[in-house]
């Protein structure tokens, strides 16, 4: 009796316990993503046969788009960093538990606070004013955020809200700029006028070349990934967003960091619309922001918190939306229809989290 109730339990043999759960830990990451798109495809292609067009047609029109030719390929990376950027906007505040809706805002007035220096300093070289503008547009983004961090931190106001009111502001803002400040005549809309060649960001490789926005979104996807995972600050950031009161009991200073991611992700935002001038547009106009917003949140729900995930699921999203006109081109399906099949992705994805609860609960 003694032995049996004094001796250890058998220890399973090193690394055989592990495995097995990992497998399973990948399988339900993994899983889910490709039952949901396959699904999220299914019903958009019942529905496109429903109105009377083939699906077959419309799918391999957004599916190989991307890929067909070089501009195709080009576009879709062009397409990749403003999608991006708005994910990591919404999903940095996301980590400690507070929502920003306010990126579309926030791009625009990147792009504002850029293209004001690529306006007003439009004599100075590249190795000046580009650096210029890309820092203002952050900043810029960085301080509108901050306005709702500030109401957040100080009053308790919803940063829901705020980010949404500030949003409007900022379509008023643009227009502003775009119509009495350095407007366009010549443009048919409201616009800017270009800035100066120094504030154009470099392109890379045959025509039609690849903006260097693409390399510094590279760059910055690799910051962000070890400041979230490496760092104090990314930690506690994490632990606040997971729980909030274990944190305060730990002594984060929880109401300090969600302010702050608020800041970071507007800044990250900001350097959105100020890429979008210096490397798309060479200006500002009405539009640019090109439902960013509502990309932007479906990429970050996608990811799930991850912020190594953001960018892979960024670059799907962004195949679908350039593949979109296309599909309306050759098989006359209206490019909606690709919003709507994002937005099937992501409701197959909450559905698979209560399935997956339920049959772990059994």
């Amino acid at each position: 009796m003694s032995d049996t109730l004094t001796a250890p339990p058998s220890a399973p043999p090193d690394g055989a316990s592990r495995r097995p759960s990992r497998l399973a830990e990948a399988l339900w990451l993994v899983v889910p993503y490709v039952v949901s798109v396959v699904l999220a495809f299914v019903v958009g292609g019942l529905v496109i046969a429903a109105i009377g067009r083939d699906p077959f047609a419309a799918f391999e029109s957004v599916l190989t788009t991307s890929f067909n030719t070089r501009f195709g390929t080009i576009e879709t990376l062009h397409k990749w960093v403003p999608v991006l950027l708005c994910a990591y906007a919404f999903a940095i505040p996301l980590a400690t538990g507070k929502f920003n809706i306010g990126a579309e805002g926030q791009l625009l007035v990147g792009a504002t606070g850029g293209v004001a220096l690529g306006i007003l300093w439009s004599d100075l070289p590249m190795v000046v004013l580009l650096p210029c503008v890309l820092v203002a547009g952050a900043l810029s983004g960085a301080v509108w955020a901050g306005i709702a961090a500030f109401l957040m931190t100080k009053f308790q106001v919803n940063e829901i809200l705020s980010t949404v009111v500030l949003n409007f502001i900022s379509f008023q803002l643009i227009d502003y700029v775009a119509s009495h400040v350095w407007p366009d005549r010549g443009a048919g809309h409201p616009a800017t006028t270009p800035v100066g060649d120094g504030a154009l960001l470099p392109g890379i490789g045959q025509a039609p070349p690849m903006h260097a926005g693409v390399l510094l979104t590279v760059v910055l996807v690799v910051v962000i990934a070890v400041f979230m995972r490496r760092t104090s600050t990314g930690f506690e950031m994490r632990a606040v967003g997971a729980n909030l009161r274990a944190a305060q009991v730990h002594g984060i200073r929880t109401s300090r960091l969600a302010g702050a991611g608020l800041v970071v992700g507007g800044a990250v935002a900001g350097l959105a619309g100020a890429i979008e001038v210096a490397g798309v547009h060479g200006k500002m106009l009405e539009g640019m922001q090109s439902n960013f917003l509502i990309l932007g949140i479906i990429v970050g729900l996608m990811a799930r918190g991850s912020m190594l995930a953001l960018p892979f699921i960024a670059f799907g999203i962004a195949v679908l939306e350039v593949g979109a006109g296309s599909m309306q081109r050759t098989a006359q399906v209206p490019v909606e229809m690709v919003l709507i099949i994002e937005a099937l992705i992501l409701l197959f994805l909450l559905l698979s989290d209560i399935a997956r609860a339920k049959l772990r609960r059994h």
